[in-house]
């Protein structure tokens, strides 16, 4: 998948205005455009769809707004934490690009477009995808744990190029991302398995999809039984017919194939 991150100044201002403030300063800015040009501010919430999907075009209605912005001394101030919080991720991302590819080519295996990320101030506390092929990041990186923000970038991407399923499939849905991104995504980039990690009410729905997700990575029955040594999940390997077709499924097809087969795949006395 090929990425750019940048800062752009359309996007950084829309959402400096519209996001929660994080510092008082922000705020009286804010306050003071409200005041002053209240109108302008209300047209300008409009615009953020526009940015989104065309940013190089984008040209406002009205560019009051983000001329007065702009133009204050408090912005030049965010622009350049915005622009060092971009290398940050850029260094995060290109770091673990290996398993990012592994992740979209060998485990989702759908055509994922062209992704922006549209960096803005990492005080915001906002990860955004509003539309497919963006995404506005503005996210403190945890020190302790930095992967947890390539975790919520790569739940957001692969959930937002999957289609949307009834409300009652929407569990199967998102333990299946969970198993591609929170669990293999994770275990690759930690180098130890993370097979249990998760959402606590989605764990069973996952333990009773698992033998058949062995299969979808192509993992031969023989070698189950290390696989269930190492994720610490276990199943009666007998009791499930090899299915050869699923390794040639992308992650949608398979997501498919568990909600027409849920009857068979939840089995309420596994252990």
């Amino acid at each position: 998948m090929n990425t750019k991150f940048i800062v752009n100044d359309y996007a950084l201002i829309w959402n400096l205005l519209f996001q929660a403030s994080p510092v008082e300063s922000l705020s009286k800015v804010k306050e003071k455009l409200w005041e002053t040009y209240k109108n302008e501010y209300n047209q300008t919430y409009k615009d953020k769809m526009a940015i989104m999907k065309d940013y190089k075009n984008f040209i406002p209605n009205d560019d009051t707004i983000y001329n007065v912005v702009l133009e204050n001394k408090y912005y030049d101030k965010v622009k350049k934490q915005a622009e060092k919080y971009r290398l940050e991720v850029m260094k995060l991302w290109d770091k673990n690009k290996k398993e990012t590819n592994y992740l979209l080519d060998k485990v989702v295996r759908m055509n994922i477009p062209e992704y922006t990320f549209f960096v803005v101030n990492k005080e915001l506390g906002v990860i955004d995808h509003p539309v497919k092929g963006s995404m506005v990041l503005g996210k403190p990186i945890d020190s302790r744990n930095p992967l947890l923000m390539l975790y919520e970038i790569a739940m957001n991407i692969v959930m937002n190029n999957i289609k949307v399923y009834e409300e009652k499939d929407k569990d199967f849905k998102k333990a299946i991302v969970e198993l591609a991104v929170l669990n293999e995504y994770a275990t690759k980039l930690n180098n130890r398995s993370c097979y249990l990690s998760g959402g606590p009410n989605l764990l069973s729905l996952k333990r009773w999809i698992y033998p058949y997700w062995l299969m979808y990575l192509g993992i031969p029955k023989e070698e189950f039984q290390n696989y269930m040594m190492r994720d610490k999940i276990s199943f009666d390997i007998e009791k499930y017919a090899y299915e050869k077709e699923l390794k040639k499924m992308n992650l949608e097809e398979f997501i498919d194939f568990c909600i027409r087969n849920k009857r068979y795949i939840i089995r309420e006395n596994k252990s």
